[in-house]
């Protein structure tokens, strides 16, 4: 059976107003049949959801440097799309995988249905590495350090708060997104207020507030 959760929209045919074609349905209340409301004119019924046919497909994770192979199982009609996230179980562990491109007979996509993808080449975005380039309070360029955070996926920086990691203090002046993150009007954050989530940035660019001498070795 086919898994939704209240507030998504399914497809159904409405015994009311339309029962030979389907309308648009909201989801009311989940179970082994599900509460429905037809958004064309608003009968509530319970329906019985049509199981999901999947199909396997050779998936590639990369994580920190190193990737592995695996397989996943895709619902058969679904359209894929880069920057789109789905859970991988492997033998080791669940990850959180996000689309980075898709191979079709064709070659790299961006967009493709199941049925023409080969392989999902994808990335982790439950546990990330953030790349940061940091420079010295009192403002040169010409003498940074960078270095690597291990951050949650989900962990959010701000252009203009300092952040606290370890020995590390720094204050985020710059992000840098990524090219497969979604939802933001620039690739370059450097306004007070910008924000991004660690799984989005590229790179941090940061000013050193540590109290620590500054040494670009």
């Amino acid at each position: 059976m086919t898994t939704v959760s209240p507030g998504e929209r399914v497809g159904l045919p409405c015994p009311a107003c339309s029962p030979d074609v389907e309308t648009v349905h909201e989801v009311l209340k989940e179970g082994g049949q599900v509460t429905v409301r037809c958004t064309e004119c608003d009968h509530v019924h319970k329906e019985q959801l049509p199981e999901e046919t999947t199909v396997p497909r050779n998936v590639v994770v990369s994580q920190d440097g190193e990737s592995f192979t695996a397989q996943v199982d895709v619902p058969e009609d679904e359209q894929l799309a880069v920057g789109e996230e789905f859970l991988l179980e492997t033998e080791e562990a669940v990850v959180t995988a996000r689309i980075t491109s898709l191979e079709t007979a064709e070659g790299r996509e961006e967009e493709a249905p199941t049925s023409a993808v080969e392989t999902i080449w994808s990335r982790a975005v439950g546990n990330v590495a953030v790349n940061v380039t940091m420079h010295p309070k009192d403002g040169r360029h010409d003498e940074t350090e960078s270095f690597k955070l291990q951050v949650p996926g989900d962990y959010q920086f701000q252009v203009g708060e300092t952040e606290t990691f370890g020995d590390e203090e720094f204050t985020v002046e710059g992000i840098h997104i990524r090219d497969d993150a979604h939802g933001y009007d620039f690739d370059k954050l450097d306004y007070e207020g910008d924000s991004a989530v660690a799984k989005d940035i590229n790179r941090l660019y940061v000013r050193d507030e540590s109290t620590t001498a500054w040494s670009a070795w």
